[in-house]
């Protein structure tokens, strides 16, 4: 059963506070930890964050694919929570996710140099402990 009225832990809030300063990677690595700490359901919510913060990283850095298929999985993650889960607003990341992969593909490979950066959106989150 999902738990979504507990509030986050550290490691949690660390990790999106690293997302949100567009520091992918690092976010990846913090949440990687707190997904291997946890073993609740909970857990597979911040794996589709932390493959978010992949889909990025592989946007930044000009992989084509690589974000493409990343999305693929990381949305399935997130469509099995509801829109708010412990203080994450999961139905604006999901949202937010898909406007900026969808303006990837129709860019395509060949354009990925006229992403529009801003589609790159923050978790919106509360920080309640």
């Amino acid at each position: 059963m999902k738990d979504c009225s507990a509030p986050l832990p550290s490691r949690v809030i660390e990790g999106l506070h690293l997302f949100n300063a567009g520091q992918y990677f690092e976010c990846h690595e913090e949440l990687e930890q707190a997904w291997r700490e946890e073993h609740e359901e909970i857990r597979f919510l911040y794996q589709g964050i932390l493959q978010a913060a992949v889909i990025y990283l592989h946007m930044r850095r000009g992989n084509f694919m690589g974000a493409i298929k990343v999305y693929k999985r990381c949305i399935k993650y997130l469509r099995a929570w509801p829109a708010s889960c412990r203080g994450i607003n999961v139905k604006k990341l999901r949202t937010d996710l898909t406007q900026a992969v969808q303006c990837w593909q129709e860019l395509g490979p060949t354009r990925i140099g006229e992403m529009d950066w801003s589609l790159l959106k923050p978790v919106e989150f509360e920080e309640r402990r």
